[in-house]
C-alpha cells in the first residue's frame, strides 16, 4: 500500500528585543529512501534571508542554511513537503545472535557482507557520542535483555518493549542535555530520551545503532490510539542487523517503523540532526519558541 502525506513543520522564535542578524541551519527536509520518496519540498524563512543555500551533510541528510540580516523580533521557519511512503515492516528477520553481530563488527568480519565504507559507518555507530553514554547505569538496566545466545531481532523488540512499559512518557520532564543516568533515575522522558537510552544499551554491547529523526502520522484511524510524539518531530532507533541491514524500531510506541512514519534524517544522536540550530545577534535576552507539526494524508485538513 502507498501512503502520500502532506507535511508542515513550522518553528517560530519570538524575541524580547530586536535581533539584527540571525544565522541558522535546518534539517527539516525529508530524505529520499527506499520506501520513501519526496515528491515536493520547500523551506520558507521569514523575514526573507539575504543568503540561503542547500547542502547534504556527512550522514546524507538534506539541510538548508540561511542568513537573515534585516532587523526582526520574530523568526519563522516553515518546511513543507509531500512524501510518498511504501515502507513495510519485515515479516521475518535473520536469526543472528547479538554476540555474533558485535563480534563481526569488532573484528571486521562484517566486511565480507558490506563495503569498507559501510563497515566504517557501523563502527562509528558503536562509539559513545555527545548525547549517548554507555555508563554503568545503562549496562545495569540493559543486562536482563542481553541473555547469552539471544537473537538480535528478539533483543531489539524486547528493549523497545521495556522502554515503553518501564518508563513514563512525560512532556517537559527532560531537556536535550538529560543523560541516560538521569533518565533512568527519574523513569520519565520523551521520545528523544528513549531513543538515546536504547542506542546506549546497544552500543554498550558493541552493536551499531543510530538516532533517527522524523515524524509519525498525527491523526490515527478511527478506533486506534494516537501515537506518542505525534504532535512534534519524533525520534526512534535504527539497528544494524546482518542480512537485513538497518532496521528501524520506535521504543516510544513499542513497534517497528512502518508506513505511518516519515524519516527526516539520522546521525549518532540528536546533536547531529536537530531540526533547527543557529546563532543570533541581539542586545536583549530571552526568546519564546513555538513549534507546530502536522503530518496528514494528502487531501486531509491541515494548518497553513
Amino acid at each position: 500500500m502507498t501512503r502520500t502525506y502532506d507535511l508542515v513543520h513550522r518553528t517560530t522564535y519570538t524575541y524580547a528585543a530586536t535581533v539584527t542578524d540571525s544565522y541558522g541551519r535546518t534539517t527539516m527536509t525529508p530524505r529520499d529512501l527506499p520506501g520513501q520518496a519526496v515528491l515536493d519540498s520547500s523551506v520558507l524563512v521569514e523575514p526573507a534571508p539575504a543568503d540561503s543555500s542547500s547542502h547534504v551533510d556527512y550522514f546524507g541528510n538534506r539541510t538548508t542554511y540561511f542568513g537573515v540580516t534585516s532587523p526582526h523580533t520574530e523568526l519563522v521557519v516553515t518546511s513543507r513537503s509531500t512524501i510518498e511512503v511504501t515502507r513495510t515492516v519485515p515479516e521475518a528477520l535473520p536469526a543472528v545472535t547479538w554476540e555474533d553481530t558485535a563480534r563481526s563488527v569488532e573484528t571486521g568480519d562484517a566486511a565480507a557482507a558490506v563495503s569498507s565504507d559501510v563497515l566504517v559507518a557501523l563502527r562509528e555507530m558503536v562509539l559513545p557520542s555527545t548525547h549517548v553514554s554507555t555508563g554503568d547505569e545503562v549496562r545495569a538496566w540493559a543486562a536482563p535483555s542481553f541473555t547469552p545466545g539471544r537473537e538480535l531481532a528478539e533483543l531489539v523488540v524486547d528493549l523497545a518493549h521495556r522502554i515503553r512499559t518501564e518508563l513514563d512518557y512525560r512532556s517537559g520532564s527532560t531537556t536535550v542535555h538529560t543523560t541516560q543516568a538521569q533518565l533512568l533515575a527519574q523513569r520519565a522522558g520523551v521520545c528523544q530520551d528513549f531513543a538515546h537510552l536504547m542506542i546506549a544499551a546497544l552500543r554498550a554491547h558493541g552493536l551499531p545503532a543510530r538516532y533517527v529523526s522524523g515524524y509519525i502520522e498525527t491523526r490515527p484511524p478511527a478506533g486506534r490510539e494516537k501515537l506518542r510524539g505525534a504532535d512534534a518531530s519524533h525520534a526512534w532507533v535504527s539497528v544494524w542487523l546482518p542480512g537485513a541491514g538497518w532496521v528501524d524500531v520506535d521504543p516510544t510506541n513499542d513497534q517497528l517503523v512502518d508506513d505511518r512514519y516519515v524519516v527526516l534524517g539520522w546521525g549518532r544522536d540528536y546533536h547531529d540532526v536537530p531540526p533547527l540550530r543557529g546563532v543570533i545577534f541581539t542586545e536583549g535576552s530571552g526568546s519564546r519558541l513555538s513549534v507546530q507539526v502536522d503530518l496528514v494524508p494528502t487531501g486531509s485538513p491541515r494548518f497553513e
